[in-house]
């Protein structure tokens, strides 16, 4: 008899971190494995916010941090989100966590009563309608077109709020789309949300600092200043700043929903590790250049990830304008068959095709509620990549019809 609660049954486990556990298990058994699956940058934390971990440690600031976090840090996130977005927040309106991810799962699990609803705009971070079932909601998946960029739109988002719905979350920039949503394209949204008044958005800006072209980011507590009273601004230190492993998130947004927040946080993590946190200073109050060094490099990988993946036989990739991702149309794959007599049925199937036969592991489309696609993280060294591609090219080219 199994020990979980039925609504465990309704969970899945990441089919990232599960696809990034069997390349790493293949590669520790011999076999030269290329994963483009995990969404963590290939770049070393930079030494300052090293140091400062360092001197944290020699200085004995390691006792258990105040429950949302080191006033330190959260009067750092008060200056960053007033210097980079033009937002006005009280150290009192800002929580830190163990990551992104949990602040995300404080939010849900705070504030969802059975039968409220979540829109979550597909092509979809796939960590979203889980948590969201976690925390007693229901998911309520808004398809988004190729056609679009992978943006939600106005008539998109009004189809999809009921008067059940409790938070539309929008990722921006995209995972695993890269897709972008410009002021304008937020401010379309507002007026919908506008009409709703019973709809919070949960902002995620954890790729804020990815983003190509030199456009200005834009999140949605600035352009629709209204919306500030029901919008949680949600970042965090992994991606831009390379620190994936130290766990540092942070939300900020009105001072009973940080509160609510702070309340399951209290059951169950306390909060995150004092060192990061100190860490976490220097990263957002430091030099900020290596961010824009390591912005070319990615911009140069995904143009050729993107050019050598276009060119494969009966895929179809365009050149995102954000985050460190491709999402590659496979539905010239489909019906295909493989060298050894299986046929491709799915971007499920294509994936497993591109592990066994050429080593290099993707997250298949149908995980981020939108097939047939595959996402391709290009955060890997550059040789890698372009030896991934070349890969993915032969597998390509053995299928027949």
């Amino acid at each position: 008899m199994s020990i979980a609660s039925r609504r465990m049954s309704r969970i899945k486990a990441s089919p990232a971190a599960m696809i990034s556990a069997r390349a790493m298990e293949m590669a520790r058994a011999g076999r030269d494995v290329i994963a483009l699956s995990a969404g963590e940058p290939d770049f070393d934390t930079p030494d300052p916010i090293k140091i400062a971990a360092i001197r944290a440690i020699v200085e004995g600031k390691t006792k258990y941090p105040p429950l949302t976090g080191i006033p330190e840090l959260r009067e750092a996130i008060c200056r960053k989100l007033d210097r980079e977005n033009g937002l006005r927040y009280a150290p009192d309106e800002v929580i830190v966590s163990n990551g992104g991810k949990q602040v995300v799962y404080n939010a849900l699990a705070a504030t969802l009563n059975p039968e409220d609803e979540v829109v979550v705009p597909a092509p979809f971070w796939m960590s979203y309608p889980d948590m969201t079932l976690l925390a007693g909601g229901t998911p309520v998946v808004a398809p988004a077109d190729a056609a679009n960029g992978f943006r939600l739109t106005p008539e998109q988002l009004e189809r999809a709020i009921t008067a059940k719905t409790k938070w539309l979350i929008l990722n921006n920039p995209g995972n695993p789309s890269g897709a972008v949503y410009s002021a304008g394209d937020l401010a379309e949204l507002a007026a919908v949300l506008r009409r709703h008044p019973h709809v919070w958005v949960l902002a995620d800006d954890i790729y804020e600092h990815i983003v190509y072209g030199g456009g200005p980011f834009a999140t949605m507590a600035q352009v629709a200043p209204d919306l500030y009273e029901r919008t949680l601004t949600m970042n965090g230190l992994s991606k831009a700043y390379c620190m994936t492993g130290w766990r540092i998130g942070y939300g900020a947004g009105p001072k009973s929903l940080i509160a609510a927040m702070a309340k399951v946080q209290s059951q169950t993590t306390s909060g995150a590790s004092s060192i990061s946190q100190w860490a976490g200073v220097e990263a957002l109050d430091g030099d900020q250049t290596f961010i824009r060094d390591n912005l070319a490099v990615f911009e140069e990988r995904r143009d050729l990830a993107a050019a050598m993946l276009d060119q494969a036989n009966g895929l179809s990739c365009r050149a995102p304008n954000g985050a460190f991702y491709l999402y590659v149309d496979c539905a010239g794959t489909v019906g295909k068959r493989t060298p050894d007599g299986g046929v491709i049925e799915s971007d499920g199937d294509f994936a497993k095709y591109l592990l066994d036969a050429e080593e290099v592991a993707v997250v298949h489309g149908e995980a981020f509620g939108l097939s047939p696609y595959f996402r391709v993280s290009y955060a890997l060294a550059t040789n890698r990549l372009e030896e991934a591609c070349r890969r993915i090219q032969r597998a390509c080219a053995s299928l027949s019809a």
